[in-house]
């Protein structure tokens, strides 16, 4: 009898630990769901926000510096929404963190020179050889790490967004960009791209919105555009491929797996 008592006794136990462990690993399931959700969610509520204050700056076009803000600020929390809810290790952050840095620091030593911006290159370099949230991050962090030293402005968040976007143009494009030419003529395109983002916002926050008063700007900061496309063609063509290589060797790395036989 005890023998008999002693088997139902183990029966039941075995039941309870199968239960409690389909319990346990319903609520992982959720809390794994619910830690997705929540980035999506973020993005979705940054993007109402961001397009609340593009129709503030719309409906109030003479007071449009402070919206203009807050769309930069909103957009920059749903991208940084969007990077957190794909894949990433903690070696992954580190080298982006990395890239970023060296890209601040490059456009510290280059500040004597005007206009002439390594956070291009590194950006779309970055996005070539690990993808566009790399890219992405790469950009965006070099700004705002940069300019604690140059100095933090209504600026920043902007400049955030144009070199976050050109890491994401780099990472979307990667297939056509391998090669030295090609991967030289797009930063040097980005080059004008990355000043004309600038130029509109400046034109839009605190100037008359007429194309006169655009043409006016465009034209004065002409030659640092043409700086900066310039520097973004140098540097593209002496290092572009070698710095691409060295990431995506760095990058089969992070992701070789040991499989013990």
């Amino acid at each position: 009898m005890p023998r008999r008592a002693f088997g139902i006794w183990v029966r039941l136990a075995a039941i309870h630990q199968r239960v409690l462990n389909g319990r346990v690993g319903k609520a992982a399931a959720a809390s794994r769901s619910a830690s997705q959700a929540m980035p999506q969610l973020a993005a979705a509520l940054a993007v109402s926000a961001a397009l609340a204050a593009a129709a503030w700056a719309v409906l109030r076009p003479d007071d449009a510096a402070l919206p203009l803000l807050l769309v930069a600020g909103a957009l920059i929390v749903a991208g940084a929404a969007w990077l957190e809810s794909g894949p990433g290790s903690s070696k992954e952050l580190a080298l982006i963190a990395t890239l970023a840095a060296a890209a601040a620091a490059g456009r510290v030593l280059f500040a004597a020179i005007p206009n002439v911006q390594p956070v291009t290159v590194t950006a779309v370099v970055a996005g070539v050889a690990l993808g566009p949230r790399a890219g992405a991050s790469t950009g965006a962090l070099a700004a705002l790490v940069s300019n604690l030293y140059l100095g933090q402005g209504a600026y920043t968040p902007w400049q955030m967004l144009a070199w976050g976007g050109c890491g994401l143009a780099g990472g979307l494009g990667a297939r056509l960009l391998r090669r030295r030419i090609p991967l030289a003529l797009f930063c040097f395109v980005l080059g004008f791209g990355f000043d004309a983002v600038m130029d509109v916002w400046e034109w839009l926050s605190f100037y008359p919105h007429t194309w006169q008063a655009f043409a006016a700007l465009y034209a004065r900061g002409i030659w640092f555009d043409a700086a900066h496309a310039t520097g973004n063609l140098i540097l593209a063509l002496v290092v572009g491929p070698e710095l691409r290589r060295l990431l995506e060797r760095y990058a089969r790395r992070l992701r070789a797996e040991v499989v013990w036989a």
